[in-house]
């Protein structure tokens, strides 16, 4: 933030907020903030223009001050005054500079700009396999902070950040990474970008680092295969046939046991009986309230610590009550 009395933090403010405009400005999704950006930098010459011709006044009105290196006063005015000529002669050449961006800034006031188009609407074809498509997580290849952030801000600053993503790529040892980073809890279903954050991508790898905060980390897209992606409305592994002759294995492989905690058995009767409303197998052998044979469902276990709701999920996919 700005001191307004500090003239050396607040150059140095000024440097920052530019080099950081310089970097946000390189694509922007909204094009019509471009009109509101100008209007602030039309400010900004403005004041940069005022603050040339102060800093050209102090070193006029300080010249007996001034010294060479060998403590030459003479030569030490001669330079405070040729100083103070370029920065009047800067401060001067910053008109065209404004008078430009200002009709810049009336031209870009009269475009009206539409809004980006949609994605095309998928095909029908397109709309069966929907169901069949693999998602994709983001796995942390590496996150640096500090001084080792810092050395790679620098290679941003000077090559760009594709130079850094290839860089920072040499940390990712394929499986053995995927394997690692889910193991500790580093794969994403979202790109854990700040919104502060810049963002750079390249083939499978996309890069966020942010200068201020001093933080830099690569990501890699990992593809989950249909097979293996969880369904998103039971959150259970994707489609699979209900398996009655091994649920009932298992039940008479238990000893009787799930008969009574509703397990497997249960899921194998509640398929067979739910048509007819029965759930005494799911219910450890409990009989069905006498309206269970008119078509309504079976009265839920009224247990304190059961939601209703969840009850009949239970029943109905065969979980066991």
């Amino acid at each position: 933030m700005p001191t307004f009395y500090d003239p050396v933090a607040d150059a140095e403010e000024a440097s920052q907020a530019l080099r950081g405009l310089a970097h946000a400005s390189r694509d922007f999704a909204h094009p019509e903030d471009a009109y509101t950006m100008m209007g602030n930098l039309l400010s900004g010459v403005r004041s940069m223009q005022q603050s040339l011709a102060q800093i050209a006044q102090q070193h006029n009105r300080h010249e007996g001050r001034a010294f060479d290196d060998h403590g030459d006063q003479a030569a030490g005015i001669r330079d405070a005054h040729q100083a103070a000529r370029q920065l009047f002669d800067a401060a001067a050449g910053l008109d065209a500079v404004e008078e430009r961006l200002n009709l810049a800034m009336q031209a870009a006031g009269r475009i009206a700009w539409h809004p980006a188009p949609g994605p095309p609407a998928p095909s029908a074809a397109a709309s069966l396999e929907r169901g069949a498509e693999a998602v994709s997580r983001w796995v942390n290849i590496v996150f640096l902070q500090g001084e080792e952030a810092d050395a790679v801000l620098s290679m941003i600053d000077r090559h760009g950040p594709d130079a850094a993503i290839e860089h920072l790529s040499g940390f990712d040892y394929g499986a053995e990474t995927t394997d690692a980073a889910m193991e500790n809890g580093y794969v994403y279903d979202t790109l854990p970008a700040g919104p502060l954050d810049q963002e750079a991508a390249a083939g499978e790898y996309t890069l966020t680092y942010n200068p201020d905060m001093g933080h830099v980390g690569l990501y890699r897209r990992h593809p989950i295969p249909p097979e293996d992606r969880l369904d998103p409305e039971s959150h259970t592994a994707g489609p699979i046939g209900p398996n009655v002759g091994g649920a009932a294995s298992a039940a008479g492989a238990s000893g009787g046991l799930a008969a009574g905690a509703g397990g497997a058995t249960g899921a194998a009767a509640s398929r067979s009986t739910r048509a007819l409303g029965a759930s005494a197998a799911a219910a450890g052998g409990r009989k069905a309230p006498a309206a269970a044979g008119k078509g309504r469902p079976a009265k839920t276990d009224g247990s304190w610590f059961t939601h209703p709701g969840v009850a009949a999920v239970k029943r109905d996919r065969g979980l066991g009550l």
